[in-house]
């Protein structure tokens, strides 16, 4: 069952854009902001997930089989919408391409899906996931950092979290061997370990494939002391139907 509040209406979702007069980026719409109302009440509507890692699940089930048998370290997990026609090729224009125009738009969309804002309000800091150094100087900017900061900017923090190393390619791994490579590869800020001590976390990502880099996030978090950790996620990747 959705709040009231998480299911408020997505008029003017993606204004502020600076592209103005503009298409729709999916029925061309005109004139529209990059994805109109109709496309994002159509392609990104609340659904039933799992609270532990996000995936669909039947209404009224709180957790899918995977995570009551092996409980992940996130406390809750949500998603604005699955990783599916439209949104791919959006990300990737925001995440590779370099068009962080999309930042205010998906952070709005994120946002606006059920129960995000209620986690943005109770938590005590917001964590985006952090990139390699490497990384960050391919692409020139962290796109979760640009989320968290446009959600909760009083509230971000863009140093606290640390990647540590380079890992290879997660692409075509088993979740186990992820979650292997992973190991090791997060780190909290010794000198402000402090700031994460009892505190309620939310981590915020652009999208949710296997889950491996979230909870090994989240587990460095936990023995930082972390009281509760959620994961907010734009996309989440669904099995295949």
């Amino acid at each position: 069952m959705f709040s009231h509040r998480a299911l408020r209406p997505f008029t003017s979702l993606f204004a502020g854009l600076a592209r103005l007069p503009s298409q729709c980026e999916v029925c061309r719409a005109w004139p529209s902001q990059p994805v109109c109302d109709a496309c994002v009440a159509r392609f990104a509507p609340p659904a039933a997930r799992c609270g532990g890692c996000a995936l669909p699940v039947p209404d009224g089930v709180a957790r899918c089989g995977d995570c009551v048998l092996h409980p992940p370290p996130l406390d809750a997990c949500l998603a604005a919408c699955t990783y599916a026609w439209p949104w791919p090729d959006a990300i990737a224009r925001f995440k590779f391409r370099g068009d962080a125009g999309w930042a205010g738009p998906f952070a709005t969309l994120l946002r606006s899906a059920p129960w995000v804002e209620p986690a943005l309000e109770q938590c005590d800091i917001v964590l985006p996931m952090p990139l390699a150094p490497g990384r960050l100087r391919e692409r020139g900017f962290n796109q979760s950092l640009e989320l968290a900061r446009r959600m909760a900017p009083a509230k971000t923090d863009a140093t606290l979290l640390l990647r540590t190393r380079e890992t290879p390619a997660q692409s075509g791994l088993a979740r186990a061997e992820r979650l292997r490579n992973l190991r090791g590869a997060f780190a909290v800020e010794p000198l402000r370990a402090d700031k994460v001590r009892t505190k309620r976390v939310v981590l915020v990502d652009d999208v949710m494939t296997s889950g491996a880099s979230l909870f090994a996030a989240a587990e460095t978090l936990r023995l930082a002391g972390a009281a509760h950790i959620t994961a907010v996620v734009l996309a989440r990747t669904d099995p295949p139907r």
